[in-house]
């Protein structure tokens, strides 16, 4: 993959994600979301990317669909290529949910519409005390169930909360992320990447298949009652349990070493 819309690098079993509009606080294109989308379908059959960080260049993270470059564009579109464009930013959400490596937002600034959307579908959630948040659909007319977001965000925050950000379309501070769940950590901007990059690294030393397994779980436990999610995680267990790295992890703790997982 060389995506043309945003900065792509591979190291060390890490692959990172650069958004690089900074003008526009890292808005996005019809480009943008597609060549998202495309490189979250590749990275997933990738086994030298074990991790995948996001985060965007100048003083924002991300401020969602560019006014000009999409909106604008939008109004002289007929009903099947609107519907085509929504659809498409959902295909970049499920890219996200579905790609098996781990994916670590690093919220640098201002995270708010398709911005906070792409936080929200990350497994990881960082970002610097100065950052604001917003799921603003209704702010610009629009429903606030945009990119799966009444699906993921009530089982991130909760039902009430949810409601109450997808309603109003209210920014809030990073504190405020935290408080309700949204966040990891707060890390300070000095320490922003860094931060990311040891997670990063941690998760890249670890089993790649039972990590891709916890996640398939996870998103498969979504809608499973109880007995389901019990069956799949004896399944999923079993199969993690005949992998080579169950064996490496126990002859490095007899050997009272770190394991090099494979």
């Amino acid at each position: 993959m060389k995506p043309k819309s945003f900065k792509w690098s591979v190291a060390e079993g890490v692959g990172r994600i650069l958004l690089d509009r900074p003008a526009t606080l890292n808005s996005l294109t019809f480009e943008v979301y597609g060549e998202l989308r495309d490189l979250f379908r590749h990275v997933a059959t990738q086994r030298e990317v074990r991790v995948v960080t996001i985060t965007g260049s100048g003083k924002g993270f991300c401020s969602g669909g560019d006014r000009e470059e999409i909106i604008a564009q939008l109004f002289g579109k007929t009903s099947e290529e609107v519907y085509k464009f929504a659809r498409m930013t959902c295909d970049l959400v499920e890219a996200m949910r579905g790609c098996p490596k781990p994916v670590i937002a690093s919220i640098n600034g201002a995270c708010v519409g398709a911005g906070a959307i792409i936080a929200m579908a990350s497994d990881f959630r960082y970002a610097v005390p100065e950052a604001k948040f917003g799921f603003v659909f209704t702010k610009v007319g629009i429903s606030g169930a945009d990119m799966g977001a009444t699906f993921l965000l009530p089982r991130i925050v909760g039902w009430t909360k949810a409601t109450e950000l997808l309603m109003t379309g209210d920014v809030f501070p990073a504190e405020e992320a935290l408080r309700i769940g949204f966040l990891n950590a707060i890390v300070p901007a000095a320490d922003l990447e860094k931060k990311t990059s040891e997670v990063a690294a941690k998760l890249a030393a670890g089993p790649a298949f039972g990590l891709a397994t916890t996640k398939t779980l996870l998103n498969n436990q979504l809608g499973a009652s109880l007995a389901d999610a019990l069956e799949a995680e004896a399944q999923a267990q079993a199969l993690c349990m005949l992998h080579p790295d169950f064996k490496t992890a126990y002859e490095a703790a007899r050997a009272k070493k770190e394991p090099r997982f494979q």
